[in-house]
């Protein structure tokens, strides 16, 4: 007699291992041919499915299963849109299940870490790693490391974990965290201690050869940061970009050898390379400022073809639908791609005209701003670069909108600023940026301002104006409220309030080192012993010195006087060496012109003499009367017959 399909399935599910979850699924859908409507094996079946990878026939048979097996399957049906890519809905069903259940949390965290909300993840992994469960602390110390390196990238600051581990995932994570603060030596050391570790483990060949290939990678880019292009191309060289690796890292490794190898190639060539990884990308699960970097390296490669019409005409489409003013990275870099198609072929002043052009159309573009004063920094003209930047922030201030003010304030703009005035020695103006900036984020959210907040606060400390000092103790205190202060908040805020209300300080005096751990390796004795290095006093005494106590007078030393060259002794000058060359007694000029000009002259030419013709109906008129010997001169000699 044959078995029941149910109690063949059950005594399936009984057994102490299951390797084949093919069978299991098999046994499944036949028991579910005798009684359809049966819930655990359909239960079953979505499970066999899911451990199959087969994610799209999981979702197929939980919407065929009814209400009660989606009610049943929620966890199952969260995972499953997940792996799908369909994270919004994922995240839905994901809130309305129990807040105690780990199984919902681990899937929730992987969710919000597609979705890059990377301070959701961590926060999750955070709860997890305080709970008990010894067998899960290692994968999720992983991951909770993981969500800080990707928030690094994001630009919040957060503890460094450049500190060696025992595992290579560890060093790895450690190491992204260092490449996104810019710690590229110490990311290097990491990621060779990453492949020791992973070389040393007792994975299978196959496993290791899997979990190099991330590493190396990083490596490559690394080595390509530190300017070390021959190790990164032979690393990069070395990678399996074969058909049978994933999308997104055979994509990743294509884009950057292209970039990093050192043979001019004809950009044509180029542009036909990377169409096939290009298209790969964008079925790959990237995050999104990877894939704006292709996009953005699709532009460039379009350019270099003499395409920038069409690159003129898609990044204009794209930044039509933005908002501006923005302090997004592909937003702003779509702008300078439109910038860069739009002056293709322009040199010199013409690229400013056309920038300049292009900014009176879009006046809130960032992008073009910043275009703007990067040429006029390479053409030497820092001071025109600070009017541009002036210019567009006087723009900025007369716009309301959140967003505006949000991107007029924002930590890289307010940096720029500051550092162009100081270099121009505006300190006063600096200052007055830095005061504006403050005085907006102590009032809103910090967020990822944390930063440009405590740099102001700590200028703020050097004024003795007891409203900068206040200022820069809300700044603190902002900073302290929510959880993005330190040390230096709690020294700024002591510092600040201490003048003024040194009641509100003792709250943070226990934050504070003590003096001792600060002062305790110097030996105060010695220093004292040593001396103190001052400079001499040089006070000028106001009572003048009695006459028998001042000191003899300096004899004055005469100065001697210069004499021509050849000056002899005794022999009386020359009377006429002031006059000009032509009026002395000695000049004899040279050539006829010369000659009859000082005949004509009056010194030592002929004096015309004048006389009057009288006339019949009376009157006179003068007339010149040469002399008898200039007469005769004028006489024409008679020649021989």
């Amino acid at each position: 007699m044959p078995q029941d399909p149910a109690a063949a399935l059950s005594s399936l599910l009984r057994g102490a291992t299951i390797d084949d979850h093919n069978e299991v699924y098999e046994a499944a859908t036949a028991a579910l041919r005798a009684n359809a409507s049966d819930l655990s094996s359909q239960h079953t079946q979505v499970v066999a499915l899911l451990n199959l990878d087969r994610f799209d026939d999981a979702l197929r048979v939980l919407s065929q299963g009814g209400d009660r097996l989606e009610a049943l399957c929620r966890f199952e049906k969260a995972y499953a849109l997940y792996k799908t890519g369909s994270l919004d809905e994922a995240a839905a069903l994901l809130r309305s299940g129990p807040d105690d259940d780990r199984g919902f949390k681990h899937v929730a965290a992987q969710v919000a870490y597609r979705s890059e909300r990377f301070d959701e993840a961590a926060s999750i992994y955070h709860d997890l790693l305080q709970t008990d469960a010894a067998d899960e602390d290692n994968d999720i110390s992983i991951n909770l490391s993981a969500a800080r390196a990707q928030l690094q990238w994001q630009g919040f600051s957060g503890p460094a974990d450049d500190q060696p581990h025992d595992t290579f995932e560890l060093c790895y994570n450690a190491a992204c965290s260092c490449i996104a603060r810019g710690s590229l030596d110490t990311a290097s050391n990491l990621l060779q201690r990453a492949v020791r570790i992973c070389d040393a483990s007792d994975l299978s060949d196959e496993d290791k050869e899997a979990e190099m290939q991330p590493i190396l990678a990083q490596q490559a880019y690394v080595y390509a940061r530190l300017g070390k292009m021959k190790e990164a191309m032979d690393i990069s060289k070395s990678l399996d970009v074969s058909s049978g690796s994933e999308a997104d890292f055979s994509s990743i490794v294509k884009n950057n050898t292209a970039v990093i190898d050192p043979a001019p190639e004809n950009p044509y060539l180029l542009q036909r390379k990377a169409a096939s990884w290009l298209a790969a990308a964008k079925q790959a699960k990237l995050f999104n400022h990877q894939s704006s970097l292709f996009a953005r390296n699709s532009y460039v490669i379009d350019i270099k073809a003499h395409k920038t019409q069409g690159v003129q005409q898609r990044t204009a489409n794209a930044l039509a639908q933005a908002q501006h003013p923005s302090t997004k990275a592909d937003v702003n870099a779509m702008s300078v791609l439109n910038a860069a198609a739009s002056a293709y072929g322009a040199s010199g002043k013409g690229i400013l005209s056309k920038l300049v052009s292009l900014s009176e159309k879009r006046p809130k573009d960032l992008g073009i701003v910043l275009t703007i004063m990067q040429v006029q920094q390479e053409q030497g003209q820092a001071g025109a670069a600070l009017a541009t930047l002036e210019s567009f922030l006087k723009r900025l201030d007369g716009d309301e909108d959140p967003s505006t003010k949000d991107a007029r304030f924002s930590p890289g703009l307010v940096a720029l600023a500051v550092s162009l005035m100081r270099a121009q020695g505006r300190e006063a103006s600096a200052k007055a940026e830095l005061v504006k900036a403050a005085t907006y984020w102590t009032q809103r959210p910090v967020g990822s301002a944390s930063s440009l907040l405590r740099e102001a606060g700590i200028e703020l400390l050097r004024s003795s104006n007891s409203d900068d000092l206040a200022l820069a103790g809300s700044a603190f205190e902002k900073l302290l409220n929510e959880q993005h202060g330190s040390h230096v908040a709690s020294a700024g805020l002591v510092a600040s309030l201490a003048p003024s209300d040194p009641s509100k300080i003792q709250q943070y005096l226990g934050d504070l080192p003590p003096v001792d751990s600060l002062i305790g390796s110097i030996d105060v004795a010695s220093l004292i012993s040593a001396g103190v290095a001052t400079l001499p006093k040089t006070e000028a005494s106001k009572k003048r010195a009695a006459a028998d106590d001042a000191p003899e007078r300096a004899t004055k030393k005469r100065r001697h006087r210069k004499l021509p060259k050849n000056y002899v002794e005794g022999k009386v000058p020359d009377p006429e060496r002031w006059l000009p060359l032509r009026d002395r007694s000695s000049y004899r000029p040279k050539g006829k012109k010369g000659k009859k000009k000082a005949a004509d002259s009056t010194q030592g030419g002929v004096v015309k003499e004048e006389e009057t013709l009288e006339l019949v109906g009376g009157g006179g008129v003068k007339v010149e009367r040469a002399s008898g010997a200039s007469a005769s001169s004028k006489k024409k000699k008679k020649g021989k017959k």
